[in-house]
């Protein structure tokens, strides 16, 4: 079954039935024309997430990734704020 959509009054007024088509296939609710949430199976949306970690670089990697040639690297152009001690 293909995705469907939703509008907020309907999944209100209908969210068994929301809650059931989504155990087959995520479920897009709409607010004001535009899609805002999607409603889906608990085992897709741990995939999903399982996905993302495994994908996404650790800190160390990001570390790692820096340059590191000495060399020195513009600061931005900011307003040091006042400290009262």
């Amino acid at each position: 079954m293909a995705e469907r959509s939703w509008s907020v009054q309907d999944a209100k007024n209908r969210f068994s039935e929301v809650v059931e088509a989504a155990r087959r296939s995520p479920q897009i609710v709409i607010k004001r024309g535009q899609p805002v949430v999607v409603v889906m199976d608990v085992a897709e949306y741990k995939r999903l997430r399982q996905l993302d970690r495994a994908t996404a670089p650790s800190f160390a990697d990001m570390l790692l990734a820096m340059p590191q040639d000495d060399d020195e690297f513009s600061r931005g152009d900011v307003r040091m704020r006042d400290l009262q001690l």
